[in-house]
């Protein structure tokens, strides 16, 4: 009898133990989390062409006849780098486990896309007709809306830090990548400077649908009963492949001439839209396998690219847990 009373009192004692412990752990359901982000770029890939220059960075040197190519440096990089801020929406469905989704802005750093220095543009040139030198460098920056599902496994608290872990898939909603191009042209005859144009161009290109992936590490610290701090160390990896491209604003020394005949561009739907493509063909919009040369009143087909958004980042913020 006493034996049965000590078994039925330690059953007592350990069930009520049990339900202690799972209330103490018992995790919040939903919580949510505002933070911002810098990344740094991972890997380098060399950009697309830009305006008809190759990804590189071109030094010229001379007059007329004897103006050469003294020096090339391939540019290559990544639109990893920059700024992130998002809001998270998370739920755990236990003590370990829970699913997370994210809605982020994100804005990279410029990046040098290409660029060439006193390279002469005239046509058999001699001393006595003008002669034209231009300069130019374009910039790349991408600004995009994205959404990132994650599934999160949580190691377990301890002196107020608990550490988890996710994975998870990056979904561009909305973005573009801008390229803001300066073209210096300076005209000389006989050596004496006798014209100058600034040009500048922005070109928006529009992203085909793509995912990425996302892998994550990071950690809360309890500040009260519900708000808390955090920290992630995140890595994502993707690439963006263009749909179509548009001139927006092309100026020249300030004056708008996106829709005119200039002496360095045609005002017309080919020289202000881009349709990308994966093969060029005798039936494409373009010069260079079109024998009927280019239809100016649709968009130019150009072949497609890649740009990458690889990154390492760091993200702090806070977390509201209900």
């Amino acid at each position: 009898m006493k034996k049965n009373l000590f078994l039925l009192g330690m059953l007592v004692c350990s069930m009520a133990t049990m339900a202690q412990t799972q209330k103490a752990d018992k995790p919040e359901s939903w919580y949510f989390k505002l933070g911002g982000s810098y990344f740094n770029q991972t890997a380098s890939t060399e950009f697309p062409v830009v305006g008809g220059q190759l990804p590189n960075r071109d030094v010229y040197a001379g007059t007329l006849g004897n103006n050469r190519l003294v020096s090339r440096e391939s540019i290559t990089g990544s639109f990893g780098q920059g700024f992130r801020s998002g809001i998270t929406a998370g739920y755990r469905f236990s003590t370990r486990l829970g699913v997370e989704m994210s809605a982020n802005y994100y804005v990279s750093n410029e990046k040098t896309m290409a660029q060439t220095t006193n390279r002469m543009v005239t046509p058999n040139p001699s001393a006595a007709v003008p002669v034209t030198y231009v300069n130019f460098t374009a910039e790349g920056q991408i600004k995009a809306f994205d959404l990132a599902p994650a599934i999160v496994m949580f190691l377990g608290e301890a002196h107020g830090f608990e550490p988890y872990t996710k994975v998870g898939v990056i979904v561009p909603v909305h973005g573009t990548l801008d390229i803001k191009t300066d073209r210096e042209y300076r005209t000389f005859v006989n050596g004496t400077q006798v014209a100058a144009t600034d040009a500048y161009s922005k070109d928006v290109v529009k992203p085909n649908p793509t995912l990425g992936f996302m892998a994550a590490l990071g950690t809360s610290y309890k500040l009260g009963k519900h708000i808390s701090a955090f920290a992630e160390l995140e890595y994502r990896n993707f690439t963006v492949h263009g749909k179509s491209k548009e001139t927006t604003i092309y100026t020249e020394n300030g004056v708008n001439k996106l829709n005119e005949n200039t002496n360095f561009r045609v005002g017309s739907t080919a020289s202000n839209h881009t349709h990308y493509v994966d093969r060029l063909d005798v039936n494409s919009n373009n010069s260079l396998t079109n024998p009927n040369g280019v239809n100016q009143d649709k968009p130019m087909d150009e072949l497609s690219s890649y740009v990458g958004i690889s990154g390492l980042g760091l993200t702090l913020g806070l977390k509201y847990s209900l």
